[in-house]
């Protein structure tokens, strides 16, 4: 059976890794659409093959189209979610899925009424190699039980890219730990078998940026459950000098061992990206992990195909949602003097 999909909302490059992902898993990708002329010219460069639609609704209307995927403007991208269901279609959003506690909830009624798909496409895990060998380790046992994750999400703000004006609005981008925020919480679920979590602590502030008021340019949070604690910390200070868009990592302290990812570069080491260490009590091991296969497109559409959950939970995708939200909602906001 061949899945179709189609995309809605060209906002963030992150649709290019969404494409990528269900194109590589066999899927055709049959249309798109998009408002801004801009981006519709971009994205047509790279795909000129497939037809721009005349509107969302021509996307929505068609029978034959099983999955809508969108990087649309975060504010936008839950009630787009919410009328993709309503047609009877599975949802894949880039992160954040939502901008507000109120969003998820409507999300959650239409998702249950519908049965249909709602994921989160939190990119930091499912199309980074290394995380995914990271899965596959510490699911092995390899390093024991996970009791505490760091993860770290640098980011550069500007350097070669064009920010658009909905990037500097704090209601349309929806905060530093609800955007970049939400990957490391998705990791500390993922890695330490969490499905619950308390919020210890969270803190936000626009350290350097007065130019842009509503900015959050740092941002971190503390978290516990019943079986580990997690520290995240994300910015929006990346150096230029670094060669690329931010140092990644994550940091998974096990019973037995420990595991370092250096995702997206491994400064003043080894080139390239995912790069993996973990030391165990047999001595230290380092692992390139550019030719593990990636696995969350074809789970997901084998859910879509089947109406399983083995790509990611429903559940997981919208509990880990929430907490980076209520995270965000009850953060200490840092004073600078700039």
């Amino acid at each position: 059976m061949t899945i179709r999909f189609a995309v809605i909302g060209l906002n963030h490059n992150h649709i290019y890794g969404q494409v990528k992902c269900l194109v590589d898993a066999s899927a055709e990708f049959v249309s798109y659409y998009a408002p801004e002329a801009d981006l519709i010219a971009e994205f047509a460069a790279h795909y000129p093959q497939v037809k721009l639609a005349h509107s969302a609704e021509e996307i929505l209307e068609d029978e034959t189209i099983q999955i809508v995927a969108s990087a649309g403007i975060p504010s936008d991208r839950a009630p787009l979610g919410v009328r993709v269901m309503q047609h009877g279609k599975d949802y894949m959003v880039d992160k954040p899925g939502f901008t507000t506690l109120e969003q998820l909830a409507e999300v959650r009624r239409v998702q249950q009424e519908t049965g249909r798909i709602y994921s989160v496409y939190f990119s930091e895990r499912f199309s980074n190699a290394a995380t995914v060998k990271a899965g596959e380790l510490v699911h092995a046992g390899a390093i024991g039980r996970v009791i505490q994750t760091l993860g770290i999400g640098p980011h550069r703000m500007f350097g070669h890219v064009q920010r658009p004006d909905w990037f500097f609005k704090r209601d349309r981008f929806g905060g530093i730990l609800n955007d970049i925020g939400s990957h490391q919480v998705d990791q500390f679920f993922y890695f330490t078998g969490s499905t619950d979590a308390e919020i210890v602590s969270s803190q936000v502030g626009n350290m350097n940026h007065p130019t842009y008021p509503e900015v959050e340019d740092f941002g971190d949070m503390t978290l516990t459950s019943d079986r580990a604690t997690g520290y995240i910390r994300v910015d929006w200070f990346t150096p230029d000098g670094l060669g690329t868009w931010g140092d990644g990592r994550l940091f998974l302290m096990g019973t037995d061992g420990y595991i370092e990812l250096r995702k997206y570069r491994d400064i003043g080491g080894r080139a390239g990206e995912n790069h993996l260490f973990m030391v165990d009590n047999k001595g230290i091991q380092y692992i390139d992990c550019n030719d593990v296969p990636l696995t969350f497109g074809p789970l997901f559409l084998d859910d879509v195909i089947n109406r399983t959950e083995t790509a990611m939970t429903q559940e997981h995708c919208f509990r880990v949602s929430e907490i980076a939200m209520q995270a965000q909602a009850q953060a200490r906001r840092l004073q600078s003097k700039h």
